[in-house]
């Protein structure tokens, strides 16, 4: 299922069922999982794992060297999941020595065209990335959060759980989960309600986060005392300790 205008090297490792498209290319450390699908016109180079039933379409770039200056030919990696769709013209760059050596990629995510995944970024799982949503290095997304069209996160930054962003968002500080979030600079702008219901959250649940929404952003108390009004509301629901537990470790401090 190698298309004969594809370069394959010799040393790669291709599982059961893989295909690869007219003019790919794939790289000599590159380890592709069964049943993926490579489209044409597509490279892909580096230390890169990619895990099975991928589908990876023209014109992407793949564990290329990251754009950092200080990168010094480090055999540092990518390591993509399963299940993950990746659209026309993506660039996702190997991680750097600096950070943890390793860009990952979790399960079941899509990401839409002209995405950027640079150095050291680690994303989770049934996340959506729209056309041209740009992340710097070392960005953190959690499960399940919706990046809108050409938003983009400044380095170092951390995307929480279930949160989704406005189309142009210009993200410089770390946003916490169930959010709604957008502009520039982005605001809050109450929680992903839409999105949790989708996810089977209780209608409970829903109205406790809109209740935790209200303490952090509309009450008027301090953030060390927005998060003393948070640990009661999370004695009754658990949902509002993944706040919390963001909260505590936010090192940019958090859109408020």
């Amino acid at each position: 299922m190698i298309h004969p205008t594809a370069i394959v090297h010799p040393g790669a490792r291709l599982g059961e069922g893989v295909s690869v498209g007219a003019y790919s290319i794939i790289g000599e450390h590159v380890e592709i999982g069964d049943n993926t699908w490579v489209g044409p016109h597509a490279v892909i180079s580096g230390h890169t794992r990619i895990g099975r039933d991928n589908r990876i379409f023209q014109f992407s770039s793949l564990g290329e060297v990251p754009q950092d200056k200080k990168y010094a030919g480090e055999p540092t990696r990518l390591e993509i999941g399963d299940r993950n769709t990746i659209r026309e013209f993506c660039t996702l760059n190997l991680g750097t020595s600096q950070d943890v050596g390793v860009t990952r990629i979790g399960n079941d995510n899509w990401v839409m065209a002209y995405v950027h995944v640079a150095h050291d970024c680690q994303i989770g799982n049934q996340t959506i990335f729209a056309n041209n949503a740009t992340l710097a290095g070392h960005v953190t997304v959690d499960d399940y959060a919706i990046l809108g069209g050409f938003t983009g996160v400044h380095q170092f930054c951390h995307i929480g759980a279930h949160c989704i962003t406005g189309i142009s968002s210009v993200i410089t500080m770390d946003v916490p989960p169930y959010m709604t979030v957008g502009g520039n600079p982005t605001a809050p702008h109450g929680i992903n309600s839409e999105g949790l219901k989708r996810r089977g959250f209780s209608s409970d649940a829903i109205l406790a986060l809109r209740r935790a929404y209200k303490t952090l952003y509309k009450s008027g108390l301090s953030l060390a005392d927005a998060k003393l009004a948070l640990q009661e509301q999370s004695l009754a629901f658990p949902e509002i300790a993944l706040l919390l537990e963001f909260l505590d470790k936010s090192t940019r401090g958090i859109i408020r």
